[in-house]
């Protein structure tokens, strides 16, 4: 079957600021060398999805560059990856006004009439193979599949979830239920887990991963004859009643890091000896933009549960449970710890630095004698000597013009100064 991909990468994000503050959420850099978009691109790439639109809208000048510098394909196939902003037009003038406006703007672009129409989500961290969705999206006869993954009962308040007969036919749906009736009511019975071959192991709900299959006709059907701003909300609650809607067991990792919280926590996993996400995958390796940067010097750091990406340069301090981006520098004596530093996007030039030091200007990087705890620290961010990062009156959201505190983390933004001696 021909699959088109249709990656929705135009969200504010506005959950995720301040690293949303100058991009798109799937612009955010993810393990101190990706993009959150890369994932969803090698997903694809890896299931020979090879007809990709990406659809943007929001703060995309940055995200725009990377995919068109990362993802070209050779001239000898038909594959492609094409960027569809948000544009006004003499038959429609407003902006995308959720998922599903987005693609109804934009199903002109889609030229073969007997294609599946994958939907996904530009700001996801998991791994699938999507050839696998498709296959039971036929075999099952739907017209509508959605991926759904298992999640305990205290987690179904966050997700749209949702009741499925023994042959995976959707019955009911539920957007982010906050009664605990309503909540009760959209429970999932073990032997459905079982029917699956999935273990429920105390979970209890199926939630939507936001991974969409439609046959074309059916899309289009959908799109043309309502005025549905979202699919999650709206499009799949009210298909339903009247079209073949299944769902497609994943037992995978997949995580929405949609939050400051969950952004950190994932990064935090990413540092144990056995991640849940494995960036080490040879055979499905993440795509990115190739750098050619040297490799990480080490000037007898001590470190313990750390990334140290290509191009750092680290000097004598000690790290635990961190990431740290490439061009990162770490000054001597600083001790990082459950910290996620992006690093840089570029090194600065013996000149620069002079010119930082007449100035009284932190170079990028963390400088010397510095102490960061519970923070991300943003690309091209200078932190001064003396720094201390630690959240020191355990506030749990703040805003300042250098900083933000959300859910006691402290997050300092792109391109952000934090002068010698600050403590926050």
């Amino acid at each position: 079957m021909n699959v088109v991909s249709i990656i929705m990468a135009g969200g504010q994000g506005s959950r995720l600021y301040p690293l949303t503050k100058v991009r798109s959420k799937p612009a955010v850099p993810v393990a101190g060398r990706f993009r959150l978009i890369d994932i969803s691109i090698s997903n694809c790439i890896h299931s020979n999805v090879r007809s990709i639109f990406v659809l943007t809208q929001f703060a995309s000048e940055s995200l725009h560059r990377h995919i068109f510098t990362t993802y070209r394909f050779d001239n000898f196939h038909r594959d492609y990856i094409t960027l569809l902003s948000a544009q006004q037009t003499l038959d429609n003038r407003n902006w995308y006004q959720g998922t599903a406006d987005a693609v109804r703007q934009n199903l002109n672009f889609i030229e073969d009439p007997g294609a599946l129409v994958l939907i996904l989500s530009g700001d996801h961290l998991y791994r699938m193979d999507y050839r696998k969705f498709v296959d039971f999206h036929i075999t099952s006869g739907a017209e509508i599949s959605i991926a759904v993954t298992p999640v305990r009962t205290d987690q179904a308040h966050e997700f749209g979830v949702m009741k499925v007969n023994s042959r995976g036919r959707i019955t009911e749906f539920s957007e982010k239920p906050k009664d605990p009736a309503e909540i009760e009511r959209m429970r999932v019975d073990e032997s459905v887990f079982a029917k699956f071959g999935i273990p429920a192991n105390g979970r209890t709900h199926l939630a939507s991963m936001g991974v969409y299959l439609f046959s074309q006709s059916v899309l289009c059907d959908l799109l043309a004859h309502t005025d549905s701003k979202d699919f999650g909300k709206e499009v799949i609650p009210h298909a339903i009643g009247d079209r073949k809607v299944c769902g497609h067991f994943f037992d995978g990792y997949w995580e929405d890091i949609g939050t400051i919280r969950t952004f950190f926590e994932a990064h935090m996993d990413l540092t144990r000896p056995l991640p849940r996400f494995d960036f080490y995958d040879e055979e499905r390796p993440i795509f990115t933009y190739p750098r050619f940067l040297p490799g990480s010097k080490i000037l007898g750091a001590d470190v313990e549960n750390a990334i140290l990406c290509e191009g750092s340069i680290v000097n004598r301090s000690r790290i635990r449970d961190a990431i740290v981006g490439i061009r990162s520098r770490v000054g001597e004596n600083s001790h990082l710890e459950r910290a996620v530093i992006m690093g840089a996007d570029y090194y600065e030039s013996r000149e620069a630095i002079d010119r930082n030091h007449d100035n009284g200007l932190p170079d990028i990087g963390i400088g010397r004698d510095c102490e960061i705890r519970n923070a991300i620290v943003d690309k091209n961010a200078r932190i001064g000597h003396g720094v201390k990062l630690v959240n020191r009156n355990g506030v749990a959201a703040e805003t300042a013009e250098s900083y933000s505190i959300v859910d006691g983390i402290i997050v300092v933004p792109k391109d952000a100064v934090i002068p010698d001696g600050t403590i926050i």
